[in-house]
């Protein structure tokens, strides 16, 4: 199994969505790319920890590629808007990959520009592509909250 880290808003639309995925064999919420040990959900969403609110995907790459997952990640929400989607605001809700090495790295950088050239957005990707640092799992009401509470998703 791989893993990959993505931060796309709210983690419980961005959780529900990569399980639908074949291939894709566990997703937990949680979060990454702050200075904070060990944070809980009402520190990052203070916003003084530096994290994201992510999720940590665990996948076969026989099954289902990375790029295919980046192809997810880039349809199931808005990568142009900075600190935003939909109504949560903050830069715990940024758009944000954390690559876990340098194949990731330079998969990653390919897949935003040519996203960028595309024409697909009407305005640039602001996508921070990062080096992963500590994830940490997030409380565990958070993990599969859309199918404890009957919900079938809300990203695009």
């Amino acid at each position: 199994m791989a893993k990959a880290i993505f931060g796309a808003g709210c983690f419980w639309g961005v959780e529900w969505m990569f399980r639908q995925l074949p291939g894709v064999s566990e997703a937990y919420c949680g979060y990454s790319g702050g200075h904070t040990e060990d944070p809980t959900y009402r520190e990052v969403c203070s916003g003084r920890t530096g994290h994201a609110e992510v999720v940590e995907v665990e996948f076969d790459p026989d099954v289902i590629s990375y790029e295919e997952l980046l192809a997810a990640f880039w349809k199931g929400h808005d990568p142009t808007t900075l600190n935003r989607q939909g109504p949560d605001v903050g830069t715990q809700y940024r758009s944000a990959i954390f690559y876990l090495d340098d194949a990731q790295r330079e998969t990653a950088e390919a897949s935003k520009a040519a996203m960028n050239a595309s024409g697909k957005f009407h305005r640039p990707i602001v996508t921070e592509i990062t080096k992963a640092g500590p994830f940490w799992k997030a409380e565990e009401y958070h993990q599969r909250y859309f199918e404890k509470h009957g919900v079938q998703g809300c990203h695009l």
